[in-house]
């Protein structure tokens, strides 16, 4: 059975992954993971080549592990929340192990003070999960 998460992350779009661990689902142990979905505009594929075209974020999400499943903490698709994220676009290939030990690699960034600074922020703003 693929997690809420996990199925989040096969997803085809392009996203951006910080994440407070590494990022193995065969192991039960606490851990963060935001994705930024990147909406790309007209001309932006790939590399951006020549700084052509640009890179925005549609949507947040946040999961939280503590207890060995990852429950939806938070998201937004509100262009003013986002704002208040600093986008990691300084991400690099990141190893990911499904729950199956499939194997994966995406875009993303493994920074617990940057996690940690993202929680406070949630809390203090009182945001709402979409699934609450």
């Amino acid at each position: 059975m693929t997690s809420t998460i996990e199925a989040e992350l096969l997803q085809q779009y392009r996203k951006i992954l910080l994440c407070r661990e590494d990022l193995d689902f065969t192991k039960t142990y606490v851990n963060v993971i935001m994705i930024f979905v990147v909406e790309e505009s007209r001309g932006s594929a790939g590399g951006r080549a020549a700084g052509y075209g640009s890179r925005r974020i549609s949507k947040i999400m946040c999961f939280s592990n503590e207890h060995g499943n990852y429950k939806k903490i938070f998201e937004s698709c509100d262009e003013q929340t986002i704002l208040e994220f600093e986008i990691p676009y300084s991400a690099v290939a990141l190893e990911i192990k499904l729950a199956d030990g499939t194997q994966l690699v995406m875009q993303g960034v493994i920074d617990a003070e940057k996690v940690e600074s993202y929680m406070r922020l949630i809390k203090d703003k009182s945001f709402q999960s979409p699934d609450e």
